[in-house]
């Protein structure tokens, strides 16, 4: 090939021409130019060969790319590939697929640790919430692994996983029965855990022993219930803890009392969890702090803080309500202990509707399985109760988690893997399991401005995967916009983001989320859910064997 062989005006003649203008120009022998051409034509080649390899499977085009671990925020094209993040570039990406992220924020996906939305329809819900990885851990599961096989084997849109629970080891070994008969039973078991004893050294053997079993099998640590049988010995507590650290596992507790006066008080219950925590050197984390703290979480709050700068494992979450719900009969809605934690039988609604004192005492005498949700806080009206769940949910570290229950269809809890879409007009649920985190985003971000979109979005992505990510090394790709970061995805826009759901009808699904991606596969589609999407993958630690 000589000079003349390339048209004049191709970039080819260029980089031939420039090659003899410097051999000339230096005065040195032609070689040097023709090296000069060559090594032009190489990285030509090299351009060309990036250019086709830069094929990604999807490309979230031209959003506002928030990455809360990095301070990246900026106008960027992500390219996915095989389920990761393969390229962040400030110049157009080629890919299969293209996602339209114009004028959108494109975040890390939510992940939520607490949530009892335990359905393929509550999966779908909360996919509409921009969540991307939904665990199950304060209840936890048992048999772990039979949990993980059904998920499976029927496929989930998003991310599943969950720990082990104390509650239906502990229920199973006192009436003698199958951990699988506990949950066949329902919330009606938490109603006689509320009068659980003190365990014998035999019985704590036994509950351990299925709780060994769960972990070899990948839980993601002890869910423990200990609100719901609170009079469960203080060394059971403290024990369960201590053989967790051995097995560098979290707990992830419901505290032991809700009450607003001394004694047994929420104040108790957090100094209970902070000594154990000091005397174990276990990893707490405490679920709910708004609702278990109430009024009192401006006096429990810098204790944890205090706790946490001197090195205690203690890591917390809130949901951004003023009403919690729960079995009509658990300990802390019984007796004495409903006014202690300062609410009254007129502070429950069921289905939307608010009990009377004579529909309360039937309920919990003749159904205390029944759903219901309680009044604690009025942020909406009350300013003073506003900035007590302003404490709980803007406190340094806190992750935002929804506890999401599931959903009721016609009064029956749908089933699990029901392929149920769209959401039905008459099922209910708390609201929180349709629109925790686009309420967070516009009350607390949008309307108040209480705190900045990048941290906020570290609240619902990337301290969570970090409140778990020592115990769990698959943590360590969620929560962050980052090459090689897993591609679980949420692409919103901050004007119009809202949440729909409300204590009377909360099947309404939240909008402006356009798209939600789970493992580089796109569930949510310009704001629409395609229901044969079911890319999740579980979340799960080593197994034993």
């Amino acid at each position: 090939m000589t000079y003349s062989d390339f048209p004049r005006q191709s970039r080819y003649w260029r980089w031939w021409s420039h090659g003899w203008q410097v051999a000339a120009l230096t005065r040195t022998s032609a070689v040097l130019g023709v090296l000069a051409v060559a090594l032009q034509l190489l990285g030509a080649c090299d351009a060309r060969a990036a250019d086709s390899s830069a094929q990604f499977d999807l490309v979230i085009r031209g959003g506002r790319v928030i990455d809360p671990e990095s301070g990246l925020d900026g106008v960027r094209d992500i390219g996915v590939r095989d389920g990761r993040i393969a390229l962040i570039a400030k110049r157009r990406l080629v890919g299969r697929k293209i996602l339209d992220a114009s004028g959108s924020i494109v975040a890390p996906g939510f992940i939520d640790l607490h949530s009892h939305a335990v359905q393929l329809l509550g999966a779908r819900v909360q996919a509409h919430d921009g969540v991307t990885t939904a665990l199950e851990l304060e209840g936890g599961v048992l048999p772990v692994a039979a949990f993980y096989d059904r998920i499976a084997a029927r496929g989930w849109p998003i991310n599943y996983g969950a720990s082990a629970s104390w509650a239906l080891a502990r229920v199973a070994e006192v009436k003698g029965v199958t951990p699988e008969w506990v949950v066949a039973g329902g919330l009606a078991l938490l109603a006689g855990f509320a009068d659980h004893e003190p365990a014998s050294l035999d019985l704590l053997a036994r509950i351990r022993g299925h709780l060994e079993r769960a972990l070899d099998d990948g839980a993601l640590g002890i869910g423990v219930l200990l609100g719901y049988a609170p009079k469960t010995g203080r060394r059971e507590f403290a024990d369960l803890n201590r053989w967790a650290a051995a097995r560098g596992v979290p707990t992830f507790t419901h505290l032991r009392f809700v009450g607003q006066l001394e004694a047994q008080s929420a104040f108790e219950s957090f100094q209970e969890a902070l000594a154990v925590a000091a005397g174990t050197g276990a990893h707490l984390h405490l679920c709910h702090v708004n609702s278990v703290a109430g009024r009192m979480a401006q006096l429990v709050l810098p204790d944890i803080a205090k706790a946490q700068a001197q090195g205690l494992r203690v890591t917390v979450e809130a949901y951004p309500y003023g009403a919690g719900a729960g079995a009509i009969g658990a300990a802390f809605f019984r007796g004495d202990e409903l006014a202690r934690a300062g609410t009254k039988k007129e502070d429950f609604t069921r289905d939307g509707k608010a009990l009377t004192a004579e529909e309360f005492d039937r309920l919990q005498r003749d159904a205390p399985g029944t759903r219901v949700i309680v009044h604690f806080l009025h942020p909406d009206t009350d300013p003073k109760d506003r900035a007590i769940l302003d404490a709980s949910i803007l406190f340094p570290g806190s992750a935002i988690a929804s506890d999401a229950g599931p959903w009721n269809i016609d009064g029956r809890v749908a089933v699990t893997h029901a392929d149920i879409w769209p959401l039905p007009e008459n099922a209910f649920a708390h609201p929180r399991s349709a629109g925790t985190f686009s309420r967070f985003l516009r009350v607390y971000v949008r309307e108040r401005q209480a705190i900045s979109l990048r941290d906020a979005l570290a609240k619902t992505s990337l301290i969570p995967a970090r409140i778990l990510e020592h115990s769990v090394p698959q943590m360590r790709r969620k929560g962050r916009i980052a090459q090689g970061m897993d591609a679980d995805l949420v692409v919103f826009d901050l004007a119009t983001i809202a949440d729909r759901a409300t204590y009377e009808k909360p099947a309404q699904i939240s909008t402006g989320i356009h798209h939600v991606i789970v493992a580089g596969v796109p569930v949510i589609e310009n704001g629409i859910l395609d229901p044969t999407s079911r890319p999740g993958r579980p979340v799960r630690r080593t197994q034993a064997r």
